[in-house]
């Protein structure tokens, strides 16, 4: 009787072919990539301190 040790390898998957993409692919893409250089611009604003006013204060009352 022989027995072998240790899990056994998962099978590999398939490779996946290379689709073309069609237009609607290529239009999501853009829109998202410009959605995130928007973010991004508006997240460097925040940092900066771009808004007025500093957000919430706590007067020194107790």
């Amino acid at each position: 009787m022989s027995r072998q040790g240790g899990k056994l390898k998962p099978l590999k998957a398939p490779k996946k072919e290379h689709k073309d993409e069609d237009e609607d692919d290529k239009a999501f893409k853009e829109k998202k990539k410009a959605e995130e250089a928007a973010l991004k611009a508006a997240r460097d604003k925040a940092v900066k301190g771009g808004a007025p006013g500093g957000g919430i204060k706590k007067s020194g009352k107790k």
